[in-house]
C-alpha cells in the first residue's frame, strides 16, 4: 500500500468513532496512532498466519458443540478443521495469500496440522461432553449511562442451573507470566461489565484458555472490579473523543511496532499519515476568553 492510496481510502472512509471493543481499547493503549489508522482512516493490513489459525481454531470451537455431547472427541473436532478453514477461504478469499507460492502444499499441510494440534489440546483442558453453552460466539453491546457504547463477541458463554455466569474466551498463543495478567485479563473484564449492565449479573467466573501453553487461567470479578474497569473505559473513551475532535493522534513506539502493518505512514518511521479525513476543533486562542 503506497501513502496515496491510504490517503485516498482514509478520505472516503473516514468516520468518527461510535463505540469501543476490547480490542480497539487495547489499540489505543498500546498506541493512539494505530487506533486511530484502524478506527478512523481503516487502512487496509495484511492477514497474518498466527492470527488466521487462531480465527480458524476458534470455529473449530464453536462448531464442535452442534454435534452431541457423545459425539465431541477430538478426532472429529480435528476432522473439522480442513472445512472449516475452506469455508473460512470462501469467505475471505484474500486469506488465500498467506501461502502464496506454496506449490507443493507443504506450508499449508502444516499450517492446518498446527491448528489441529491446538484443537486437540483443548480436551487435557476442558470436556465438551460435560459442557452445554449457552451462548457462543457472542455479540454483546450496551450503552452506558455516559453514552458511551461498548460492544464486542465473546467466544463463550455457560450458565449454571443455579443461575452463575462464566465468560470463557479462547487464546491460541501461550499463557503471559503472572505480572502481565491483569492486561490478559482487561478483555474478560470487559466483557463481564458488559453481561452485568446487561443481565444484571456479576459473572461468577473469567476463564481464559490458553491452547498455546496448555494452560487456564481464571478470575472470580467483585462489582468493585467492574466498576474500576468502568471509569478506566470512561477516562479512555475521553481521551479517544479528544483525539478525535482535534486530530492529535500521537505514536507510542514499543517493541511491538516490529509487527505494525503502518510504518510507512508512520512518523515514527519517516512516513506521513494520511491527510485526516475528520474536521478538527481548533484549540481556542490562548486570552480569547478575555477578549470576548
Amino acid at each position: 500500500m503506497s501513502t496515496g492510496e491510504g490517503s485516498a481510502r482514509g478520505a472516503a472512509t473516514g468516520a468518527p468513532p461510535v463505540s469501543l471493543s476490547p480490542s480497539r481499547a487495547s489499540d489505543f493503549m498500546q498506541c493512539p496512532l494505530l487506533y486511530r489508522f484502524r478506527v478512523i482512516d481503516r487502512l487496509p493490513e495484511r492477514p497474518s498466519a498466527a492470527a488466521t489459525r487462531g480465527t480458524l481454531v476458534h470455529a473449530v470451537l464453536e462448531r464442535l458443540f452442534d454435534a452431541p455431547a457423545a459425539e465431541r472427541t477430538a478426532g472429529r473436532a480435528r476432522s473439522l478443521v480442513p472445512g472449516q478453514w475452506d469455508r473460512l477461504l470462501a469467505d475471505r478469499p484474500e486469506l488465500g495469500g498467506l501461502f502464496e507460492g506454496d506449490t507443493g502444499g507443504e506450508r499449508l499441510a502444516g499450517w492446518l496440522a498446527e491448528a489441529e494440534a491446538l484443537v486437540e489440546r483443548w480436551f487435557s483442558l476442558e470436556d465438551p461432553t460435560r459442557l452445554e453453552p449457552a451462548e457462543r460466539e457472542m455479540f454483546v453491546e450496551v450503552g452506558l449511562d455516559s453514552g458511551l457504547r461498548l460492544r464486542g463477541v465473546i467466544d463463550r458463554v455457560d450458565v449454571a442451573p443455579t443461575g452463575e455466569v462464566r465468560i470463557v474466551d479462547y487464546k491460541t498463543g501461550k499463557a503471559p507470566r503472572p505480572e502481565y495478567s491483569e492486561g490478559a485479563l482487561f478483555q474478560m473484564h470487559f466483557y463481564a461489565l458488559v453481561i452485568w449492565r446487561l443481565k444484571k449479573v456479576v459473572p461468577r467466573r473469567l476463564q481464559l484458555v490458553y491452547l498455546g501453553s496448555g494452560d487456564v487461567l481464571t478470575y472470580d470479578p467483585v462489582p468493585a472490579d467492574l466498576e474500576r474497569v468502568e471509569r478506566k473505559l470512561l477516562a479512555l473513551w475521553d481521551a479517544i473523543r479528544r483525539a478525535t475532535e482535534t486530530g492529535d493522534w500521537r505514536p507510542r513506539p514499543t517493541k511491538l511496532c516490529g509487527w505494525c502493518d503502518h510504518q510507512a505512514v508512520c512518523p515514527e518511521f519517516g512516513g506521513t499519515p494520511p491527510v485526516y479525513p475528520l474536521s478538527v476543533v481548533p484549540a481556542p486562542s490562548p486570552g480569547g476568553d478575555a477578549e470576548g
